[in-house]
């Protein structure tokens, strides 16, 4: 009666045994520092913030965050999706220098980047007049997972410092205030994309958006499944309401529903009761918030085969006053 006793006391102690060697031997320990960034670049915003952008670094496992430094002190930390971030707080006409770590699970971390200069500009307290925006956005998709873009310049009463890139209401890319153009990287294959440039200066005033650019990226390798976004939307906001136009997608059968989504969330499907409109789609929502509140609208199809479709260009609806 004492053998199974003893030979699971056995066994117990040959896992406690196993396990001490794999410690010993730094087996199931991670201890493998992720690769340092590379393409570290920063980038004056204003006279008091730099932005510091990079590239992803890889891990043995999973990077899990990026730590910016500036002379060997940590002035900013981000999670290991983003590979940018503002330092503020600086003081104007003053150079810096930053670098750039990625950081794991384990607490390992890399080696610093590359240091990389920046001189933030004068100050310009006085200045509360916001660049015009930016005219003539351009772009194209730059194979299945980037784009490149241009402007022309926008105009400042004291001067442009940066562009700041927004891809659906949020910036993705920075660039000098002497610089019109920008290429946008880790995007998705076979996506739609929409992008404004806003213009900013260094007393961070930042001019209202360009006018959007929708830009599809290049299917995968060997993916020829036509897209079934819908098309053309446009918007028009109105005291009280918005209303939206599109053409719903070709999807080898009535498409009877839409999903909207304002600002990044669905609110409700659109269901035509006696059928799909032929052509151009019509839907106006009330809405209920003051002048000047500003909606992201996009739309989605459901399929003939009941599964939701891709995703709409994006598009900007501000309330406007009551006034004339």
């Amino acid at each position: 009666m004492q053998r199974p006793c003893a030979a699971t006391a056995l066994a117990a102690a040959a896992v406690v045994l196993l396990l001490a060697a794999m410690t010993a031997c730094g087996l199931g320990e991670d201890t493998e520092s992720p690769t340092t960034p590379a393409g570290v670049t920063a980038q004056a915003g204003s006279a008091t913030s730099v932005h510091v952008m990079w590239e992803w670094a890889t891990d043995n496992e999973e990077v899990t965050g990026y730590e910016v430094l500036q002379e060997g002190r940590t002035v900013a930390a981000v999670p290991g999706v983003k590979r940018m971030v503002d330092v503020n707080s600086l003081e104007p006409a003053t150079r810096y220098v930053f670098t750039v770590r990625a950081r794991d699970a384990a607490g390992n971390v890399s080696a610093p980047s590359a240091p990389v200069p920046v001189t933030t500009p004068d100050a310009t307290p006085d200045d509360h007049e916001a660049p015009t925006a930016p005219a003539g956005l351009r772009g194209a998709a730059d194979g299945s997972r980037a784009v490149t873009l241009t402007w022309r310049p926008a105009s400042d009463d004291v001067g442009v410092t940066a562009y700041d890139v927004y891809q659906e209401d949020t910036r993705v890319h920075s660039v000098g205030g002497d610089q019109t153009a920008a290429r946008i990287a880790n995007l998705r294959p076979g996506v739609i994309y929409t992008f404004t440039v806003r213009a900013r200066d260094a007393a961070e005033n930042s001019s209202p958006d360009s006018a959007p650019v929708d830009l599809t990226t290049a299917p995968a390798p060997g993916d020829d499944t036509p897209s079934t976004a819908p098309t053309d939307l446009k918007v028009t906001a109105r005291p009280g309401s918005v209303t939206l136009t599109w053409t719903p997608p070709e999807a080898g059968g009535p498409v009877k529903e839409h999903q909207l989504y304002l600002n990044g969330e669905p609110v409700t499907t659109i269901v035509w009761g006696a059928g799909p409109p032929a052509g151009t789609a019509t839907y106006t929502f009330t809405v209920t918030d003051p002048p000047g509140t500003r909606y992201s609208v996009k739309l989605r199809a459901r399929l003939p085969d009941g599964k939701w479709g891709d995703f709409s260009a994006q598009r900007t609806a501000v309330i406007p006053s009551n006034r004339v």
